[in-house]
This record gives structure tokens, sequence and C-alpha cells, in this order.
């Protein structure tokens, strides 16, 4: 697992990589339903999908989300803009607490599992100092929680499943 975030001239790029020994479609069905959303969400953003489920994904599907970020509520609604299975999706922010959001979750399948990329492109309002005092922060703490999430969820090899049928 690693984090890495830099900032580029239109605002940051977020990335996150982490490897998994699970075959790339069984990991990008996961992560294609926005119903799984909430589960891999920290509970303290009491985040919930309020779009009616289940969501067709493709490009050009809207998902409208709420939270509550340092107590503040918040309506964040999304567009599937790019829709590639089992290789990539993107979506982007249309409204929500950012500037500019711009997800892109790859999926490269390797000889023993597959590596998951989650790059976000985004720009806050009020710029360095919203950035540094808390946005940097809640988002290292949110994809951390994500990849702990994750890490337990996929914990069991599936060669060990395999073997189990």
């Amino acid at each position: 697992m690693s984090i890495e975030i830099r900032e580029i001239e239109t605002g940051w790029v977020f990335e996150a990589q982490q490897f998994f020994e699970f075959p790339r479609a069984e990991l990008f069905e996961f992560f294609g339903d926005a119903a799984n959303l909430e589960a891999i969400t920290p509970p303290w953003l009491n985040f919930k999908v309020i779009t009616p489920q289940p969501i067709e994904m493709q490009v050009g599907a809207l998902i409208d989300y709420k939270l509550k970020l340092h107590m503040i509520p918040i309506k964040w609604r999304t567009e599937i803009s790019v829709w590639e299975p089992p290789v990539r999706f993107t979506d982007s922010q249309l409204k929500g607490p950012y500037k500019k959001w711009i997800h892109e979750h790859t999926f490269i399948e390797q000889d023993d599992g597959t590596l998951m990329i989650d790059r976000v492109e985004y720009d806050v309002p009020l710029g360095r100092l919203a950035h540094s005092l808390a946005v940097r922060k809640d988002l290292e703490k949110i994809f951390a929680y994500r990849q702990k999430v994750l890490t337990h969820r996929f914990s069991q090899p599936h060669r060990q499943t395999e073997l189990e049928d």
C-alpha cells in the first residue's frame, strides 16, 4: 500500500496503490457497485448513497451522496465519465465540496493478483490554506481507512477459495 499527494498547477494529485491477490474482474465488480462505497468510507463521515439502487453503471450515470465533514452536511453528485470494465472507471464531481474532483480507478492485472490505483486530481476552495489545514489530512485518513477495510475484505487469497470448492 502506498499513498502520495503532490501539488500540480491546477491543484493536487492524490494517488493510492494497493495490491490484492484477487482477479481484476472480481475487484472491478466490487468497486463498480456504488452500494459498496458506504462500506469502505469511514463511519465518521456519515456517508450515504442517496441515488436509488441499483445504479446502472455506465458513462453518464449520476450518483448522489450525502455526508458530514467536520459536522458540516454536504451533498455531492458525481458523474461516471469513463466506464471501461474491468480496466478502469472515472467519476467526476458535478456538485460538492471540491472545486475539482476527478477520481480514476484503475485495475492492473498481474500474475498473482491485481494492482488497484486510485488517482484523484482535485482542487479546493481557499487553495493551499484549506489543503494544508484540513483537506490533505482528511484525504489521507479517508483513504487509509479505505485501504484497511479493503485489506480485511479481500484478505483471503483467491487461490485458497478455489481450493476449497
